[in-house]
């Protein structure tokens, strides 16, 4: 008899979620959980709100989504929670996790689809497709998609046209004094350069902590962070009280800019936006 490893077993399961989700199953399914914020706010934007019958924390836009359960964080996700809501149709960022509570959500027998990830202009618009395709909403998708590719087209064209670029470095973390900030390949990074920036952070990938050195090498121009509240929120003061933070160009003319994390860094249909104010905040005078 054939021994079927863990690794085989979870790759059945995500097969057999692919192929049932056929127009037919995707237009019937009533009970759906997004998980990942921009995926929310594509479901959304593409008039199946009123299919969603929870999210994860991430979630948090339009405000009225907030009305339905959470399910948790995206990278801590809990099954039993995720179950709980009775879903017959699961759509999740590519970044959903950890990797057992994924493969348990596969194993469930509930269709479960990551869509597509790429912090890239590209990426926004390979994202809606998906979730339209997922949802029976082919025709609203390609209207969306090509709505927000007016945008990100825009802020490519703005991008292209700087000459001078400045240097950002955006902060995820301050505690304990440890700077994490976003290096190659990650959201940040593609935020910054659709809006003709230039990632100060360099030589590692995706979220890291930076050394002393490398803070003060980086020479940020502007300090980008999200917008948050609580233990996480990071303020002026804060900036300020970093021994090397302090030191750089963007914290010693004030260059010091927050913004919302979701439209930020979820690469969804507020990225145009995001690009937008971000340039603006670059380069004042060339609005």
């Amino acid at each position: 008899m054939m021994r079927i490893t863990k690794t085989l077993r979870v790759g059945l399961a995500l097969a057999l979620s692919v192929a049932v989700i056929t127009p037919a199953v995707a237009e019937d399914a009533k009970r759906v959980v997004t998980l990942g914020g921009s995926v929310t706010e594509i479901a959304v934007a593409l008039g199946a709100g009123d299919r969603l019958v929870a999210r994860d924390s991430t979630s948090n836009y339009p405000a009225s989504i907030t009305a339905l359960p959470d399910v948790g964080y995206i990278r801590a996700l809990s099954p039993e929670g995720v179950l709980s809501v009775d879903p017959d149709l699961i759509l999740a960022e590519a970044d959903a996790g950890p990797p057992a509570a994924v493969d348990v959500l596969n194993a469930a027998g509930v269709p479960f689809l990551r869509m597509p990830g790429d912090p890239t202009p590209a990426g926004v618009v390979a994202k809606i497709k998906a979730v339209a395709e997922a949802l029976g909403r082919k025709a609203e998708g390609e209207a969306l998609a090509a709505k927000v590719q007016v945008g990100l087209s825009e802020a490519e064209t703005r991008a292209a046209a700087v000459t001078d670029k400045k240097r950002v470095l955006f902060v995820l973390s301050l505690q304990g004094g440890r700077l994490m900030a976003g290096g190659e390949g990650s959201s940040a990074e593609g935020i910054i350069a659709l809006a003709g920036g230039i990632n100060a952070a360099e030589g590692f990938k995706g979220y890291k902590q930076m050394t002393d050195e490398a803070v003060l090498a980086a020479a940020p121009d502007l300090i980008l962070m999200m917008d948050r509240e609580g233990d996480l929120a990071i303020g002026n003061p804060d900036v300020m009280a970093h021994p090397t933070l302090s030191q750089t160009p963007a914290a010693l003319s004030g260059n010091i800019v927050r913004m919302d994390g979701m439209m930020l860094l979820g690469f969804g249909v507020r990225t145009p936006d995001a690009a937008k104010a971000l340039y603006d905040a670059l380069y004042p005078k060339a609005g």
